[in-house]
Protein backbone atom coordinates (compact mmCIF):
# COMPACT_ATOMS: atom_id res chain seq x y z
CA UNK A 1 0.00 0.00 0.00
CA UNK A 2 1.20 3.00 -1.05
CA UNK A 3 2.29 5.69 1.49
CA UNK A 4 0.42 9.24 2.40
CA UNK A 5 3.10 10.91 1.00
CA UNK A 6 3.55 9.30 -2.35
CA UNK A 7 -0.83 9.64 -2.19
CA UNK A 8 -0.30 12.89 -1.63
CA UNK A 9 2.43 13.90 -4.47
CA UNK A 10 0.36 12.06 -6.57
CA UNK A 11 -2.92 14.14 -5.97
CA UNK A 12 -0.70 17.18 -6.61
CA UNK A 13 0.77 15.71 -10.29
CA UNK A 14 -3.08 14.65 -11.41
CA UNK A 15 -4.32 18.29 -10.22
CA UNK A 16 -1.48 20.02 -12.02
CA UNK A 17 -1.69 18.31 -15.15
CA UNK A 18 -5.59 18.96 -15.14
CA UNK A 19 -5.29 22.62 -14.57
CA UNK A 20 -3.02 22.45 -17.24
CA UNK A 21 -4.65 20.60 -19.50
CA UNK A 22 -8.12 23.13 -19.00
CA UNK A 23 -6.24 26.60 -19.44
CA UNK A 24 -4.52 24.77 -22.67
CA UNK A 25 -7.97 23.54 -23.59
CA UNK A 26 -9.51 26.76 -22.73
CA UNK A 27 -7.16 29.80 -23.81
CA UNK A 28 -5.19 27.78 -26.75
CA UNK A 29 -8.13 25.27 -27.78
CA UNK A 30 -6.08 24.35 -31.35
CA UNK A 31 -3.45 23.18 -29.57
CA UNK A 32 -5.41 20.09 -28.49
CA UNK A 33 -8.31 20.34 -30.43
CA UNK A 34 -10.94 23.16 -32.03
CA UNK A 35 -13.85 23.44 -29.90
CA UNK A 36 -12.87 21.89 -27.13
CA UNK A 37 -13.58 24.90 -25.05
CA UNK A 38 -16.53 25.57 -25.52
CA UNK A 39 -17.09 21.65 -24.23
CA UNK A 40 -14.69 22.44 -21.17
CA UNK A 41 -17.03 25.21 -20.33
CA UNK A 42 -19.94 23.29 -20.84
CA UNK A 43 -18.98 20.06 -18.63
CA UNK A 44 -17.49 23.06 -16.47
CA UNK A 45 -21.12 24.73 -15.91
CA UNK A 46 -22.83 21.48 -15.98
CA UNK A 47 -20.96 20.07 -12.76
CA UNK A 48 -21.48 23.18 -10.81
CA UNK A 49 -24.96 23.22 -11.53
CA UNK A 50 -25.41 19.25 -10.59
CA UNK A 51 -23.36 19.51 -7.32
CA UNK A 52 -25.74 22.79 -6.42
CA UNK A 53 -28.40 20.98 -7.02
CA UNK A 54 -27.72 17.30 -6.05
CA UNK A 55 -26.57 19.19 -2.17
CA UNK A 56 -29.81 20.99 -2.48
CA UNK A 57 -31.91 17.28 -3.46
CA UNK A 58 -29.90 15.91 -0.64
CA UNK A 59 -31.22 18.48 1.61
CA UNK A 60 -34.40 18.10 0.52
CA UNK A 61 -34.35 14.47 1.01
CA UNK A 62 -32.75 14.58 4.18
CA UNK A 63 -36.00 16.71 5.44
CA UNK A 64 -39.06 14.84 4.03
CA UNK A 65 -37.36 11.51 4.99
CA UNK A 66 -36.48 12.43 8.97
CA UNK A 67 -39.08 12.31 11.55
CA UNK A 68 -39.85 15.39 13.68
CA UNK A 69 -38.32 14.87 16.65
CA UNK A 70 -40.64 15.04 20.10
CA UNK A 71 -41.62 17.88 21.74
CA UNK A 72 -39.90 19.03 24.45
CA UNK A 73 -42.85 18.41 26.94
CA UNK A 74 -42.78 14.51 26.43
CA UNK A 75 -39.31 14.06 26.74
CA UNK A 76 -39.31 16.55 30.04
CA UNK A 77 -42.52 14.15 31.22
CA UNK A 78 -39.90 10.70 30.35
CA UNK A 79 -37.16 12.61 32.10
CA UNK A 80 -39.13 12.81 35.49
CA UNK A 81 -40.78 9.60 35.44
CA UNK A 82 -36.97 7.87 35.28
CA UNK A 83 -36.15 10.18 38.04
CA UNK A 84 -38.69 9.12 40.19
CA UNK A 85 -37.53 5.51 39.18
CA UNK A 86 -34.40 6.31 40.21
CA UNK A 87 -35.12 7.71 43.23
CA UNK A 88 -37.65 4.67 44.25
CA UNK A 89 -35.30 2.56 43.39
CA UNK A 90 -32.36 4.15 45.77
CA UNK A 91 -34.65 4.59 48.67
CA UNK A 92 -35.57 0.92 48.66
CA UNK A 93 -31.49 0.08 48.19
CA UNK A 94 -30.86 2.51 51.43
CA UNK A 95 -33.69 0.49 53.31
CA UNK A 96 -32.51 -2.55 52.53
CA UNK A 97 -28.95 -1.74 53.56
CA UNK A 98 -30.15 -0.87 57.08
Amino acid sequence: MPSDKAVGWGLVAVSLAVIVFYAVGLFAPSLIRPGIDQLLVKVTVFAAVAAVFGILAWIGYTLATTPPPKPIEEIEKELEEELKKLEEELKREGESRQ
